[in-house]
């Protein structure tokens, strides 16, 4: 909140996030966000506050990117739905048996992008893709039922918007976080940033299939997180950011990481909030909740 920021550049992990990003928000800066979780625990909170503020929110999710580019000079009435692309991550191709004995080691070996440990599982369960419909529902204004997920391996499109009338803009670019990064710093202006031109040809055809909800269970709970709204993707979020790092520290499996947030949301109703106070106190009950679970696990 320093009068002398003009820009915010929040890229925390995880719930940590929420109360610097809202202290920007608040101050009416022009936020570049990478941090997800700050939208996806209190994202009727964050929006209002940035409405009251006049600040500016950016995303810099290469998908969140995507559509803001995409959305830009159009009315939002002639919006469709919102298509945001998964690479699918290490397990895209794996049998449930294969998922089921991965280790760390193999979980983040992610085939397209160099992230930190913590996204890069969350990319292996699709988690991070379920986190992302939350935080594309407020900050495009999307109902659940209209914000669409498609694995995409090659990581050329990075996401797309379907109008009322059936076309369907793409942003695309080579798989490389510096776009989306100096579109979120330069904005409205354009950065010379560097990167390889795309080249179509070279990259090969582009396909497009369904998730497999079977095996990736942590996407269909963060839609049914959305779709219960409140504090359920606050305790969500919190679940799986402890089940990941117990994953990590090879003491639960991968699998075990859906069970253990489908559990814990199931267990709490903590129904909605007006202040950020209820968002971190759900935080606190998801994870506490969540650890029992797991000590139980392994005892």
């Amino acid at each position: 909140a320093l009068p002398e920021a003009d820009v915010v550049v929040s890229c925390i992990v995880g719930a940590a996030g929420l109360l610097p990003t809202l202290a920007a928000v608040r101050a009416g800066k022009h936020v570049a966000l990478a941090n997800k979780e700050t939208l996806v625990m209190a994202g009727r909170l964050v929006m209002q506050e940035a409405a009251r503020s006049g600040a500016e929110i950016v995303p810099v999710d290469s998908e969140h990117s995507a559509i803001h580019q995409c959305l830009a000079g159009q009315d939002p009435r002639g919006v469709a739905r919102l298509i945001l692309t998964a690479s699918g991550g290490p397990f895209r191709e794996a049998s449930p048996g294969e998922m089921e004995a991965a280790g760390p080691g193999q979980a983040l070996r992610h085939p397209r992008w160099d992230m930190g440990p913590k996204i890069t599982i969350d990319s292996a369960t699709l988690m991070n893709k379920g986190l992302e419909v939350i935080e594309a529902h407020w900050l495009f204004g999307m109902r659940a039922e209209r914000i669409q997920v498609l694995i995409h391996p090659q990581s050329i499109v990075h996401s797309m918007v379907e109008f009322v009338d059936g076309s369907v803009l793409a942003q695309m670019g080579v798989p490389d976080m510096r776009g989306p990064i100096a579109y979120a710093l330069g904005r409205p202006e354009r950065l010379e940033t560097g990167l390889d031109r795309l080249d179509l040809v070279e990259r090969g055809p582009l396909t497009f299939q369904q998730p497999d909800l079977e095996r990736f269970p942590c996407l269909a709970l963060a839609y049914a997180a959305l779709e219960r709204g409140g504090l359920a993707p606050a305790v969500l979020n919190a679940a799986n950011e402890e089940a990941v790092a117990r994953f990590l520290q090879g003491r639960i499996g991968l699998t075990r990481i859906a069970e253990v947030v489908e559990r814990t949301v199931a267990s709490l109703d903590l129904g909605e909030y007006d202040h950020v106070d209820q968002v971190l106190e759900a935080d606190r009950r998801g994870r506490a909740v969540a650890l029992r679970l797991m000590d139980s696990m392994e005892g």
